[in-house]
């Protein structure tokens, strides 16, 4: 076996296709966000402005989560030290799951390193605790829910995306007296499209199942305090698992779930991602707290991200460029094809000093390769100005379609 061939081949098949990633080194600049500088490969350097970023509000940089961070290693050092179970365990994240488990009106709140590793240990933990257990998973869920429900060794069915009379079928033929759990997501990255939420709680309740929602694109950036989606629409009394993140809207890093003491004690106490994981670095957890609590008290950065997400939909949607709107913040354009894609994104780095990354499979279906622009609140007119500019010269370029595409 010539093992470097097969490695050869692998990534030139990525290529050929397209889809070969590239990482390109940025360096953020504390307080300049979205602007960042960008070392090119011959060591020459570009002032960049960054609209693929995850950081939605800006919370990356902003002082309350700094100060917090600059405090907690002053007085602890840099890393937790070990697991939860053996020295992991400090009062910054114990304070951070109090912020949480408040957030979302839940009695408590479990800490993992990441929300995919929340979503993976918990999914796949769930049937050691409700044996007989069958999982009902929205089509388009992400990788991590996946990759949860696919290792669990249980029962599971996959309903269309968002797709309710789906869901209520799989739910009929199924045992009435079997467990059963719906697992879903409140906003859709990649199209920014909603879940049903409500439906989906009608049809678990119902067929007596759990609700179990993905509020990853969702949590800081809506409702009151930002509880995300189901806060919004007065629906988290009836979900039962929330999944969220802290390194999006909240700008730090880290996932958590938020359920009932005794859900979490269960998770705590059978997850392997919980139980062998070095948690947090403590300074992480004390940004992220300050963080949560902050936005928990900002409705005004909410209404300014909503605000830039519109207005750059409306300039895109005015020059025919193919938009998908579903009314979230993210703003899709379809491009259609991995190589255009990527040249897209490649021109706009160099020639315009847009950093925006291309999307392609198997993040989304063939024929539907994108553009995903994530404006923040940070994003003012003059770099909304500069992005629709060059996007309209180079669609103009690629001699590419300016159809209308229905949200």
């Amino acid at each position: 076996m010539d093992y470097t061939a097969k490695l050869d081949l692998a990534i030139e098949q990525l290529h050929a296709e397209g889809r070969y990633r590239t990482f390109i080194d940025i360096e953020r600049q504390n307080g300049q966000f979205p602007h960042a500088v960008w070392t090119r490969p011959d060591g020459s350097q570009q002032n960049i402005t960054v609209w693929c970023g995850n950081d939605y509000l800006g919370m990356g940089q902003h002082p309350v989560v700094l100060n917090a961070m600059h405090e907690a290693i002053d007085a602890t050092g840099a890393g937790s030290g070990g697991t939860r179970n053996i020295s992991g365990t400090t009062v910054y994240h114990k304070q951070l799951e109090a912020e949480l488990a408040d957030l979302h009106q839940k009695e408590a709140a479990l800490l993992f390193t990441s929300a995919y590793i929340a979503n993976d240990a918990t999914l796949s933990t769930l049937p050691k605790l409700f044996p007989g257990l069958i999982i009902y998973s929205d089509a388009l869920n992400h990788a991590s829910m996946i990759e949860g429900v696919r290792r669990n060794g249980g029962s599971k069915r996959i309903f269309r995306h968002n797709d309710v009379a789906h869901l209520r079928e799989l739910l009929e033929a199924d045992d009435p007296a079997a467990p059963k759990l719906i697992a879903f997501e409140s906003v859709y990255s990649m199209d920014g499209d909603f879940g049903p939420i409500a439906e989906i709680c009608d049809l678990a309740e119902e067929f007596n199942a759990l609700t179990y929602i993905d509020e990853v694109h969702a949590v800081g950036m809506y409702g009151a305090r930002g509880g995300g989606v189901t806060e919004r629409d007065g629906l988290i009394d009836r979900i039962d698992i929330v999944n969220g993140t802290l390194a999006k809207a909240y700008g730090v890093m880290g996932g958590y779930i938020a359920a009932s003491a005794k859900m979490c004690d269960a998770i705590r106490s059978y997850a392997p991602g919980f139980i062998f994981t070095t948690s947090l670095a403590p300074a992480v957890a004390a940004g992220a707290a300050a963080s949560v609590a902050y936005l928990k008290t900002a409705p005004e950065l909410r209404e300014q991200h909503q605000m830039q997400a519109r207005i750059l939909k409306m300039r895109l949607k005015g020059l025919g460029l193919p938009i998908i709107d579903h009314g979230s913040h993210i703003v899709p354009v379809i491009v259609g094809n991995p190589v255009h894609t990527k040249k897209l994104s490649d021109m706009l780095l160099s020639e315009h000093g847009i950093y925006v990354q291309p999307i392609n499979f198997p993040t989304v279906p063939r024929g539907t390769e994108r553009l995903r622009f994530t404006p923040s609140p940070v994003h003012g007119p003059r770099e909304i100005d500069a992005l629709v500019k060059a996007m309209d010269a180079l669609w103009s370029h690629c001699a590419l379609n300016r159809a209308e595409m229905a949200g």
